[in-house]
């Protein structure tokens, strides 16, 4: 049982953190230049420190010409040897955690290092300054009267060699500090639970009579868990189950195409959305302000950035710059130096800078998930602007999707080929198909010079897809549940081929 003063206190323990963001908000550029310098130092007498002479390494400059630029392929044969217990390799402490993460594209596991120094002073710092962020801006909030519903993961920890490997969700889980564990829901044995329809049910026996106050999950599974809840108990609406609901935490995809969903299943007008970015190589940015679709970046969570201009990318042999050098409204890809032992590593994600005072982005999408098969420069922003600018012209809602390419074929023009699974269908597919072209022109210019006079792209060929088709796609692949996610962009046939079939 939780009680009000236990509210007051964690709430002002929470805030004095606020204070220390603010040094970073001020002194960005000194903060992320001093916080390279210790990574260096700390790791100058590692394998790779030697390797790439890190003690004579004296600023930036020196370290963007002595590190080289890394993909998980170049690191993954020291990762496998600290995972077989070899240490000092990248990171001069024990390394024993590694998160799993493969995502829908890539059936090759990757294993993320996660060293005592990334829980500590990143994943549970971020976890704390995301209650700050909210708590500060909303001075009447009573979380702590209540618990956390939380949706990790759908795997448990699995032991191999003298190393431990799982969902980063369920290393965290694992990890967590009493208290915090305390005022969360559900236990930790049924968090971690790995079959995830199995868990979904236990989730919703444990959580059904407590006071959920916040959720914090993927918003694709979150809504999966609360449409099952109001199935469960005849309820209209969650907050019927769950009165005192306040916020909901939320990361891992786009919210916007969820969100008519999530307004309609918690009709509460003051009800907060507070959006996170975080990943299996760190935690990266929350959101700062009610009703906002920025995210502040956190710079002192032991991860030093650069960014590559998405219009020079070319993988391991782009050239990065630093913080101090982005701009407004660019697309970049992110390169991060971390304290699990990451060195100028690409993740894989693109974002924008919507403000540089303070440094606030946007996920824009990943270097992989985009469509660029006739020249178009399609990105996952690009493809939920349209989809929402169709929807709401043609009162329907979106639920999943994914994108591919139709490969030209003598004179015949390439296209692109969509397949989307409808929370409320369009009366008409083919109205919906040209508001989503005439949208997808209006925000992309490059697809719009290729569409011109179906010059190189012919209209788009979209699917109505059958009512649980992603989540059979999903299941059929072993992906259910914790952070996995549906492929939006493509510049292969795979995921449509092999959604098509089913």
């Amino acid at each position: 049982m939780t009680f009000p003063f236990i509210n007051s206190i964690v709430s002002w323990f929470l805030k004095k953190r606020k204070h220390q963001v603010e040094l970073f908000l001020k002194y960005p550029i000194d903060v992320q230049n001093e916080l390279l310098h210790k990574l260096v130092s700390t790791a100058k007498n590692t394998e790779f420190g030697i390797e790439h002479n890190f003690s004579s390494i004296k600023n930036y400059k020196d370290f963007s010409n002595t590190v080289p630029i890394q993909q998980y392929e170049s690191i993954e044969p020291l990762i496998e040897r600290c995972r077989k217990g070899e240490q000092n390799l990248f990171w001069p402490t024990k390394i024993k955690w590694f998160a799993k993460s493969s995502g829908t594209t890539n059936a090759k596991s990757k294993f993320i290092p996660v060293s005592d120094e990334a829980i500590e002073y990143c994943h549970f710092k971020a976890g704390k300054d995301m209650l700050c962020m909210y708590i500060n801006n909303n001075e009447e909030a009573q979380l702590f009267t209540g618990k956390s519903l939380r949706l990790g993961g759908s795997s448990a920890i699995y032991e191999d060699n003298d190393s431990y490997f799982g969902d980063l969700s369920a290393i965290i889980i694992e990890n967590m500090p009493f208290w915090a564990d305390f005022s969360s829901a559900p236990k930790q044995e049924v968090a971690l639970m790995g079959e995830w329809e199995t868990k979904m049910e236990a989730i919703i026996d444990e959580t059904i009579n407590e006071n959920i106050t916040s959720l914090a999950g993927v918003p694709s599974w979150m809504l999966v868990l609360l449409n099952r809840v109001l199935e469960k108990t005849g309820k209209d609406n969650i907050l019927e189950v769950w009165p005192n609901l306040e916020v909901y935490f939320h990361g891992g995809v786009n919210f916007n195409p969820y969100r008519e969903q999530y307004k309609k299943l918690i009709p509460k007008k003051e009800f907060k959305y507070y959006e996170t970015y975080n990943a299996s190589e760190g935690f990266f940015a929350i959101q700062d302000q009610n009703n906002s679709d920025e995210l502040l970046l956190m710079l002192d969570y032991g991860i030093f950035y650069e960014f590559i201009p998405m219009s020079e990318y070319n993988g391991e042999n782009s050239i990065a710059i630093p913080l101090s050098e982005v701009k407004k409204d660019v697309n970049y890809a992110i390169v991060i130096t971390t304290n699990g032992g990451l060195w100028r590593y690409l993740i894989g994600d693109t974002v924008k800078f919507t403000s540089t005072n303070p440094y606030r982005i946007k996920i824009t999408g990943r270097t992989k998930h985009h469509i660029n098969v006739f020249g178009e420069e399609l990105i996952i922003e690009n493809a939920e602007e349209a989809l929402k600018a169709a929807s709401d012209k043609t009162n329907s809602e979106v639920k999943e999707y994914t994108v591919g390419p139709v490969f030209m074929n003598g004179k015949k023009n390439g296209a692109h080929e969509w397949i989307i699974e409808f929370k409320k269908a369009p009366e008409n597919l083919d109205f919906f198909t040209e508001m989503l072209d005439n949208s997808l022109k209006n925000c992309n210019s490059d697809y719009e010079a290729k569409r011109y006079n179906n010059m190189t792209l012919s209209m788009p060929k979209v699917h109505q897809a059958r009512e649980g088709l992603f989540y059979d796609w999903l299941k059929e692949k072993g992906k259910l549940g914790g952070q996995h996610k549906v492929p939006r962009l493509s510049n292969t046939r795979c995921f449509l081929e092999e959604l098509l079939n089913l």
